[in-house]
């Protein structure tokens, strides 16, 4: 019998521990650098910085720690699918290896700060593997590990797996790891306050004036005037002319927590082949559990999120056996024209606004890498991943198909939600259940919550114009252009967009007719 998955969404991460509060910003501050994002790019920026002197304010538009980096599979790798091979193709073998170096690089520094400051937070090195099931895959590991050999990367080829999943190959790195991101980032938090590091949350960044000395704009008109602004917010708030909307998209990945049936024998799993399937262990309340991670897709672009969630249920039940399952949750990331991430200046000629973005779902490593690069840049030092990660770049072979294909994916959707139909009568909706309806004549959004209110927002993105679509497995809009995320009742969950939706103002809300929907 498949084992019940929980009824809402909660990262296992949030839920075991008690996160700091901080107040909202209420005047204007003058700082050496503001970091806007509150994750572990931007916590990890401010430890470093503070560290070095600098007098840092950290903005986070929620809560602290309530993004990406709380909803992550917290693998510490160097090992992104398979990239390498793809690396030396586009960029060559020297940018290749640098790449490796930047993320082992972090895996050695979040090591090295777990033992300095003896975090407990469940680092565990692992080897990690990526596998293939199908033909065209299997060829595709080998040419990964004939990379690791022309890079000097600690892995290679692999046969089999230590339990019952048929494999044609795997290509395995050697020494990476795993761990609790929120207890380890939770201490550098406790550390940062300790050396002054003013932290603001429900503070949400909405422009930049530019200049020697830019100034951080909020949504309460405070303002924030620095020598740096470092953009750690996942999509940058602020652009400037880098049209980063144009070079990413937003992806999304589901996430089960499962107690096996059988044990599990280490090491950190993921399928070459589509759909992604994921797995690694995790201790919760004192058991072995595992982390059944895949399905991905770009935002607001799956009709059903919850079969993304069955499928991972499905895969566990097949493999381990599954006693329990405790947790579902789902994480969402950027990725770029390369799959390189952007870090540095915002476009050229613009030294004091860096940003950071474009993880790829391994925000983990190279977030921290991040970190480390505009520490250097903000410090005046030297950093031999300067070039690699730098905003600007171009590579020809990546980037024009990525970017063409990408913006036609954008406009085709754009097209599609404004020629979008509806038949679906707000009154036949029943609790717990939401749909894109249409009053008037104009498309709305309408979700009938489990006390029975019906909740309509209209449906337009705040950003660009897009049309949201409705996510079932976690009731909320998501805007399949840029990958901007609202609650049923409009709210921003995730970026870029800055606005909420539009709320409908509709009297006698709960009692719509077909005629007055225009049916």
């Amino acid at each position: 019998m498949p084992e019940k998955l929980p009824d809402i969404t909660k990262s296992y991460w949030r839920d075991s521990v008690k996160l700091p509060e901080f107040p909202s910003l209420d005047k204007d501050i003058e700082v050496d650098v503001c970091i806007v994002g509150g994750g572990i790019t931007g916590i990890t920026s401010a430890y470093l910085l503070a560290n070095e002197g600098k007098k840092v304010a950290i903005l986070e538009a929620d809560q602290l720690l309530g993004g990406t980096t709380g909803h992550t599979t917290a693998k510490i790798t160097a090992q992104h699918d398979l990239i390498y091979d793809e690396l030396i193709t586009n960029m060559g073998k020297s940018k290749a290896r640098l790449y490796y170096e930047a993320n082992m690089g972090a895996l050695k520094f979040i090591k090295n700060t777990v033992e300095t400051l003896n975090i407990d937070c469940d680092f565990k090195e692992q080897d990690s593997y990526v596998y293939s099931t199908t033909d065209e895959y299997e060829e595709k590991v080998k040419k990964e590990v004939r990379a690791y050999e022309k890079l000097s990367i600690d892995g290679g080829l692999v046969e089999k797996l230590p339990f019952d999943l048929g494999i044609r190959n795997a290509v395995v790195m050697r020494n990476q790891a795993q761990f609790h991101p929120l207890k380890y980032l939770v201490k550098l938090v406790d550390e940062i306050t300790e050396k002054g590091v003013q932290i603001f949350s429900n503070t949400t960044a909405v422009n930049i004036e530019t200049g020697e000395n830019p100034t951080v704009l909020t949504s309460k008109d405070f303002r924030v005037t620095a020598k740096y602004v470092l953009a750690c917010s996942h999509f940058p708030f602020f652009e400037g002319l880098g049209l980063y909307s144009t070079r990413m998209y937003a992806d999304r990945a589901y996430i089960v927590a499962a107690k096996p049936k059988k044990n599990f024998p280490g090491g950190m799993y993921i399928s070459a082949d589509k759909p992604t399937r994921s797995v690694r262990s995790v201790t919760i309340n004192g058991e072995e559990m595992l982390l059944l991670v895949g399905e991905s897709h770009k935002t607001g672009q799956s009709t059903d999120t919850m079969k993304h969630f069955d499928a991972l249920e499905e895969f566990g039940q097949s493999v381990f056996g599954l006693e329990d399952i405790s947790y579902r949750w789902s994480a969402q990331d950027l990725t770029t024209l390369d799959k390189v991430p952007y870090i540095g200046e915002i476009t050229p000629g613009q030294p004091n606004i860096l940003i950071a973005t474009g993880f790829r779902k391994w925000g983990m490593s190279n977030g921290t890498a991040a970190a480390l690069l505009m520490k250097d840049i903000v410090l005046g030092k030297k950093n031999s991943f300067r070039e690699l990660y730098t905003p600007s770049r171009f590579y020809a072979t990546p980037s024009i198909k990525n970017f063409l294909v990408q913006n036609a994916n954008v406009a085709g959707h754009l097209i599609k939600g404004k020629l979008q139909t509806s038949n679906t009568d707000p009154n036949t909706l029943e609790k717990d259940e939401g749909a894109v309806i249409r009053i008037n004549g104009e498309r709305k959004g309408a979700y009938r919550d489990q006390e029975g209110k019906l909740h309509i927002v209209d449906t337009t993105c705040t950003h660009v114009g897009c049309e949201v679509e409705w996510n079932s497995g976690e009731r909320s809009w998501d805007c399949p252009c840029h990958g901007s995320r609202f609650t049923y009742t409009g709210d921003v969950i995730e970026g870029p967009a800055e606005k909420p939706l539009q709320k409908y103002d509709y009297t006698m809300i709960d009692n719509i007719t077909s005629e007055d929907s225009g049916y």
